[in-house]
């Protein structure tokens, strides 16, 4: 019998799925509420649509889990969704796909950030002038989360020449990357940082974890990066810092929430860049993401273990 999944991705990754070995059964989902497949399918591909976003505080559907033996989130992330989405028999998710074009979005950042190119333009004889330059060899670069994306950011800035230091939820264990220094906790890393990358995941334990108490750790010239999520970082701790000069600039492609309100101070603060939620680049990913779908696939098929699975009590 035919595997049901009920994808809420777009048609070309659904025809992809269809045209796999196992030749499932791949069925749409309404987009309001997504969760009502759960008695329709084996399987559920979540992608973090404004459904799931609104109902993060609603109450458990009374069919929930129905009959899904698996849910499958194609972010990396779960925060987005309601906290019951974790009460399905397995949930997985797309860990790691985009590891790479967010650590490339980060060195991008510090390279803006230190060569700062637009200052020093010149567009007439009057502004042909010498000016200092920042340096990325010998900074430090400073991780907060050394997961798949923070590993992708430290072997880049190693081999630029960047000192890197990082902490970890895992001391015990080694770097994933040699060459990282692993400190002691969060404070030693933002006091050592040049520029401090945020790549923890979001979950209740970590929900503002990066705060005015952390912030004043930091160098004046220091500059924050956050391509975890927003809920992580205390915005109003931030601004302050900024405003007080304790923290030079920030990069801010997440923020809580997203978008923010219209007046929000962090739209046009001068220390501040704010992108929209496009480190990912996921035009690019798309691809990976299939490709891990589909071993996950197989092996589910084959009876054998999953890899990325989530740990509902962590929530990552």
């Amino acid at each position: 019998m035919s595997l049901v999944i009920a994808s809420q991705m777009e048609e070309g990754f659904n025809a992809d799925l269809r045209a796999h070995a196992s030749r499932p059964t791949v069925i749409g989902v309404p987009e309001t509420e997504p969760w009502e497949a759960a008695n329709d399918a084996d399987m559920l591909l979540v992608r973090p649509s404004p459904a799931w976003r609104g109902h993060r505080g609603a109450p458990r559907p009374a069919a929930w889990p129905g009959r899904l033996k698996w849910v499958y989130s194609a972010s990396v992330g779960v925060d987005v969704y309601p906290r019951w989405l974790l009460d399905a028999p397995l949930v997985t998710c797309g860990r790691g796909v985009a590891s790479e074009e967010i650590a490339d979005y980060v060195i991008a950042a510090i390279y803006l950030q230190a060569k700062d190119l637009e200052r020093v333009r010149a567009r007439s004889l009057e502004e042909w002038k010498q000016a200092p330059l920042g340096r990325v060899t010998g900074s430090t670069v400073g991780i907060i989360g050394l997961g798949a994306i923070g590993a992708a950011v430290a072997q880049r800035a190693l081999a630029l020449g960047a000192r890197v230091t990082a902490v970890r939820r895992q001391r015990h264990l080694p770097s994933p990357v040699p060459g990282v220094d692993l400190l002691d906790d969060l404070r030693a890393v933002v006091a050592s940082a040049d520029h401090l990358v945020l790549a923890l995941p979001a979950t209740a334990a970590t929900r503002s974890v990066i705060d005015a108490d952390l912030l004043s750790h930091a160098r004046p010239t220091a500059h924050l990066i956050n391509i975890a999520r927003g809920s992580v970082l205390d915005q109003e701790a931030l601004l302050a810092a900024l405003d007080a000069g304790q923290l030079g600039f920030a990069t801010l492609d997440v923020t809580e929430p997203e978008p923010l309100p219209a007046d929000h101070r962090l739209w046009t603060h001068p220390r501040v860049r704010l992108t929209p939620h496009i480190s990912s680049n996921y035009t690019l990913v798309r691809d990976a993401l299939f490709e891990k779908v589909a071993a996950n696939l197989e092996r589910f098929l084959r009876g054998e273990p999953l890899a990325d699975i989530v740990d509902p009590l962590e929530g990552y």
